[in-house]
């Protein structure tokens, strides 16, 4: 049973929707599953280490760059030892921007950069999830867990 933190921002509702997409499987499949947002849920990032794996989810909009909410944590990630660490990076965006989920790269390229176990796919998603988005997100979140058993 692995031990899960998801964390994410969402302005619209479809990163949230992703989220909690993430959270019913794994609870399906009997994980412990911790959901926090970066509105409301402040995260010193050495709690990262307290998990088996961390979700991180951010919206894009507009220039794509790192939602406001979530700017200290992304710089504050330099200050953790992740190295080895398990991430999965997702979150929803816009095709209609000139930078589809650049949020969603930047913060996968961030824990790559420091060391951590990323899951290869980037889970990304055209505004509101469908159900084959849910699908995908449901393959995305076994993906990580099979990082965490090898």
């Amino acid at each position: 049973m692995a031990n899960v933190l998801i964390l994410y921002i969402s302005m619209t509702g479809n990163t949230e929707m992703m989220a909690e997409a993430i959270a019913g499987y794994l609870e399906y499949k009997d994980h412990l599953v911790d959901i926090k947002t970066f509105d409301f849920d402040p995260i010193d990032v050495e709690e990262l280490l307290d998990y088996d794996v961390v979700f991180i989810g951010t919206h894009s909009s507009d220039d794509g760059e790192i939602p406001f909410e979530a700017e200290d944590f992304y710089e504050e990630l330099d200050e953790a030892d992740i190295g080895g660490r398990v991430f999965g990076v997702f979150g929803s965006g816009d095709t209609a921007y000139d930078e589809f989920c650049l949020s969603v790269d930047l913060m996968g390229d961030k824990l790559v950069h420091l060391g951590a176990n990323v899951v290869p796919e980037r889970m990304k998603v055209d505004l509101t999830p469908s159900n084959e988005d849910i699908e995908r997100i449901e393959q995305f979140a076994e993906s990580a867990l099979q990082m965490v058993n090898k």
